[in-house]
């Protein structure tokens, strides 16, 4: 999608708003206007148009832009599959860091997921020049952004415990991080309780995944991703018509992976530790059961109220477990909620934070980058609902309201108020294509989360 030796040949491309179409237009031929006001380019937004040379060979393309932005992410990544193959290059007054979000915005727009089918669709061959300079950290955020949806659209018959299990290796050799996995009958022997009760119904062990990297007298930061690798809901079974995209359900272990490969490729300096509960929340004679009572690593119980409310369980052992560790920060993912994509829909990701700070700076990003997230309260008059008769805690409200809120306060009582953490519950899913952003698995909120982190620990 790139190249970084310059090239005389390639072909212009250049961005004008509303208001620079008129100055611009001004020094050109006769013949571009009469061009341009037959195709009838006005600037709009995403609107573009192929010009030629005397020869009639093409010359260049302008493409609208909106006006005074400062996050040119997705400027041209419509572009990306409209125009003919060839090399282009931008022809612009923008900064480098516009220069680069919209590289970072074209790479995304040329994604796709084909690898199961026979004949694949032949790429377009359109490649943008980015100086040698930009590319590394470009391909960081491309590269990391692709793991992520390759990740979540993979069916779950090639996704399950021991392929993410292997990926996160991979992932691990790149960096050269280090790997380790405990799995199956072991989860019991080293106390991940909850983990081992979810994902024992499977014909693939549940597995617990550790991947830590950088300077161990950096700062401590710690990632923890849902990795359900398809969730049936247990035998409190979903309908069809829920269960049909439960392959993403491991869409918070591929946030968290791809977080972490960007940390990676970028060098930020911390200590990081990944961690990822990968199981099945399958149907079998020894599946888990509603009224069941559970003990969690921390010694706390917790009675089943619904096997479908599996993740707070399989993540709630990973917390205690990084707990220990004594972190700067706790990050986690997870699809965790239907409630929150009821209450903000499905392109806005939800989080929520047990340090007022923490959701100051973060938002402070999120309004930078231009990527919205959204905080929701940890309410804690909510957490009654999930009082019990015989254990510490139930699973989640049988009330049903408020679920995202009540499924972040189940968690919350995993962490202590001093630690520093983030929840987000991520659909992970774009249902419909964006410009840039196709049709299936989707990483959100990772440019904020990464300009936070960046800011905090880059110093």
């Amino acid at each position: 999608m790139f190249f970084s030796t310059p090239d005389k040949a390639s072909v212009a491309i250049i961005p004008l708003s509303v208001k620079t179409l008129k100055s611009w237009q001004k020094v050109q031929s006769i013949a571009w206007k009469n061009w341009l006001r037959s195709n009838e380019f006005t600037a709009k937004e995403h609107q573009f148009c192929l010009l030629a040379d005397e020869n009639g060979k093409l010359s260049s393309v302008v493409v609208g832009v909106a006006e005074d932005s400062e996050n040119r992410r997705w400027a041209l990544a419509k572009l990306v599959n409209q125009l003919p193959r060839g090399h282009y290059h931008l022809e612009s007054d923008w900064n480098k860091s516009e220069v680069s979000d919209a590289m970072i915005g074209w790479g995304l727009g040329a994604y796709r997921f084909d690898a199961y089918k026979y004949e694949k669709e032949e790429s377009n061959k359109v490649q943008l020049y980015i100086e040698p300079e930009l590319l590394t950290q470009v391909s960081a955020f491309i590269d990391a952004i692709y793991l992520v949806r390759d990740l979540i659209n993979t069916p779950a018959n090639h996704m399950m415990p021991e392929q993410l299990a292997n990926i996160t290796g991979q992932l691990a050799r790149q960096f050269s991080a280090h790997f380790t996995e405990i799995i199956g009958d072991v989860l019991l022997d080293e106390n991940f309780p909850t983990i081992h009760a979810v994902g024992r119904a499977s014909c693939h062990p549940p597995r617990y995944l550790e991947l830590t990297w950088g300077n161990t007298d950096h700062p401590r930061l710690t990632l923890i991703g849902k990795g359900v690798c398809f969730d049936s809901g247990g035998l409190d079974i979903k309908p069809s018509r829920f269960m049909r995209l439960m392959k993403k359900d491991m869409g918070g272990a591929a946030h968290a992976l791809g977080l972490a490969h960007l940390i990676m490729a970028n060098q930020l300096p911390v200590n990081l530790r990944v961690l990822i509960p990968a199981v099945e929340n399958a149907i079998s004679s020894n599946a888990f059961r509603p009224g069941d009572v559970i003990r969690t690593r921390s010694g706390k119980t917790v009675e089943i109220d619904n096997t479908d409310a599996e993740g707070r369980l399989v993540l709630c052992d990973a917390l205690s477990d990084a707990i220990a560790d004594d972190p700067d920060l706790i990050i986690d993912f997870a699809t965790l909620t239907g409630a929150a994509r009821v209450a903000l829909g499905t392109d806005v990701p939800v989080y929520f934070s047990n340090n007022a700070q923490v959701s100051t700076e973060l938002n402070s990003h999120a309004e930078q980058q231009q990527e919205l997230v959204w905080q929701l309260p940890l309410y804690k008059d909510y957490l009654k609902q999930l009082d019990s008769s015989c254990a510490d805690l139930l699973n989640c409200s049988p009330e049903g309201y408020g679920g995202a809120i009540t499924a972040a306060l189940f968690l919350n009582e995993f962490v202590p108020k001093q630690r520093k953490w983030l929840h987000f519950d991520v659909m992970a899913w774009n249902n419909a294509t964006r410009i840039g952003r196709p049709k299936g698995g989707e990483a959100m909120g990772l440019f904020c989360i990464y300009s936070y982190l960046y800011s905090v620990y880059s110093a």
